[in-house]
C-alpha cells in the first residue's frame, strides 16, 4: 500500500472515530443535545420534524435534532454507538501498529564528506614539533600492524601516550586527530574521543569509583579515553584516585588492541604522576611536549576567530590586539592560558563591538562586521610592552624579526584551522 493510499485509510479511521463519540454522547446524552426536554418547544431552532434524516441517512425520530451543537446524527438511537466506536479504535490501532511513522520521512541531507585528520593535523597553527612527533608515531604503528598482518614479528608498540605542557596548546584537538588517525589506520574501530578529568572518574563512597570509571571506558571502547590533569587522580592518601587508576590499567590490558588512554596536564605533575606509578611507567612510555604558542601564532589564532566569525579588523587595530595579547602573555609568562587567552580576548573585544553597535540605529553589514579601536577596551590607550618581556614572550627568533621589519605576525603557518585549536 502506497503512502498517499495508507494516509487516506488513516484519515478515514479517524473521522469514523469522531462520527462514533458523536453517536455515542448523542445518545448518552440525548436529552441535553435535542430541542425536547422540559420546554417541548417543537418548533425551537434545532428541532427536526418526523421523517428528517440522521446519520448515515437513518431517519430521526420526531423532536430529535439533525444538526444540534453535535453535529448530523448526535440524536441516533437506532445504532449501538459503543460498539462502533469500539470497532473503529481497533481498526485504528491496527493501522497504527502497522505504520508506525505517520509523518513522511524527511529527505536525509547528503552529508559533508569527513575531512583526512592528517589533513586536519596540517591546517593546525603552529605545533610543529607535534605534527612531525604525530606523523613519526603513525608510520611506525602502520608499519608494525602491515607485518603482523603480512605474518612478519612486530615490535610492540604502545598506543597510550602522555600529552604535557599548558593550557591552551592543542592537546584536546590534537588527542581528537590522533583518534581519528589510529580509526583511518586501522587500530581502532570507532575512532571517538571520550574526554574525562577527575570528576567524571571518581565517585564520593567507596566501590562507586570503580563502577564510574567502568562507565567512562565502555564509552570509549574502540576509540580513545582522554584524561585531563590525570595528576589529581594520584594525591597522597587518595584511596578513591587509586581505584581509578587500577580500573583504568585493567582495561589497557583486557582491550589492549581496541582501546587507547591519552592522559594530559602540566608538564612536571604529569612526569611525577608517570613515574609514582610501576602500572602506569610500564604502559605509557611515548611523552610529547606541547610548547606555548609565540606571539605570531597567538595572532594568527586571534585573526582565525575574526574569519571564522565574519569580523573584520583594520591593520592598525589589530597591531594594537598583538600588543594586548604580548602584554598578557608577560603578565602571565609562568600560567599563559595560550589559544584559550586568545579566545578569551576574542570574546571581549566583541561584546564591546556589540555594546557600541546597539547604539548605531540600522546598523549596516559593514558597521556590524568592523572592530574598531574603541572596542579593544573601554578607554583604549595605547599599550606598551616592556622591552625586557618582549624578548621572553615571543622568543629569540620573534625578537630578531621585530628589529627588522613591523609587521603583523603572519606566518607560513596556514591559519584555517577549526575553533577547537584553542582547546
Amino acid at each position: 500500500m502506497g503512502n498517499g493510499m495508507k494516509r487516506d485509510k488513516e484519515l478515514e479511521t479517524l473521522q469514523k472515530i469522531t462520527n462514533m463519540q458523536k453517536d455515542l454522547l448523542g445518545s448518552l446524552y440525548g436529552d441535553f443535545f435535542t430541542g425536547t426536554g422540559s420546554t417541548g418547544n417543537t418548533g425551537s431552532a434545532g428541532s427536526s420534524p418526523a421523517g428528517s434524516t440522521g446519520i448515515n441517512g437513518s431517519p430521526a425520530p420526531a423532536g430529535q435534532t439533525g444538526a444540534g451543537p453535535m453535529g448530523p446524527g448526535a440524536g441516533a438511537l437506532d445504532k449501538d454507538p459503543v460498539k462502533d466506536a469500539n470497532e473503529a479504535l481497533k481498526e485504528a490501532q491496527a493501522l497504527f501498529a502497522a505504520d508506525a511513522n505517520l509523518k513522511p520521512k524527511e529527505e536525509e541531507k547528503p552529508k559533508e564528506p569527513e575531512e583526512d585528520p592528517m589533513e586536519a593535523l596540517d591546517k593546525l597553527i603552529g605545533l610543529t614539533t607535534i605534527k612531525a612527533d604525530v606523523k613519526e608515531l603513525t608510520a611506525f604503528v602502520k608499519v608494525q600492524k602491515a607485518r603482523k598482518e603480512q605474518g612478519l614479528k612486530s615490535v610492540p608498540v604502545s598506543l597510550h601516550l602522555v600529552f604535557t605542557g599548558n593550557p591552551g596548546t592543542g592537546k584536546t584537538t590534537v588527542a581528537r586527530i590522533i583518534a581519528q588517525i589510529y580509526k583511518q589506520i586501522g587500530v581502532l574501530s570507532k575512532g571517538q574521543l571520550i574526554e574525562v578529568d577527575r570528576s567524571g572518574l571518581v565517585a564520593g563512597y567507596v566501590g562507586q569509583t570503580a563502577l564510574k570509571t567502568q562507565e567512562q571506558i565502555a564509552k570509549a571502547k574502540g576509540g580513545v579515553l582522554f584524561i585531563d590533569e590525570a595528576y589529581a587522580l594520584a594525591q597522597k592518601d587518595d584511596a578513591f584516585g587509586q581505584e581509578a587508576i587500577d580500573t583504568i590499567l585493567k582495561a589497557m590490558e583486557d582491550n589492549r588492541d581496541d582501546f587507547v588512554v591519552i592522559v594530559a596536564g602540566y608538564t612536571e605533575p604529569m612526569r611525577k604522576f608517570i613515574e609514582s606509578n610501576p602500572g602506569l611507567k610500564s604502559r605509557f612510555n611515548k611523552y610529547i611536549e606541547f610548547p606555548d604558542y609565540n606571539i605570531d601564532e597567538l595572532q594568527q589564532i586571534f585573526e582565525m576567530n575574526c574569519k571564522k566569525y565574519d569580523y573584520i579588523v583594520a591593520e592598525d587595530v589589530m597591531r594594537q590586539i598583538r600588543a594586548l595579547i604580548t602584554a598578557r602573555k608577560i603578565e602571565n609568562i609562568d600560567n599563559f592560558a595560550n589559544a584559550r587567552e586568545v579566545r578569551n580576548l576574542f570574546e571581549e573585544i566583541i561584546t564591546n563591538q556589540a555594546r557600541r553597535i546597539a547604539g548605531i540605529e540600522n546598523p549596516t553589514n559593514e558597521d556590524m562586521m568592523t572592530i574598531l579601536m574603541e572596542d579593544l577596551k573601554e578607554d583604549v590607550e595605547e599599550v606598551k610592552v616592556p622591552e625586557a618581556g618582549m624578548e621572553e614572550a615571543c622568543g629569540e627568533e620573534a625578537k630578531e624579526e621585530s628589529e627588522t621589519s613591523d609587521t603583523s605576525g603572519s606566518s607560513e603557518t596556514t591559519a584555517e584551522t577549526t575553533a577547537e585549536t584553542e582547546e
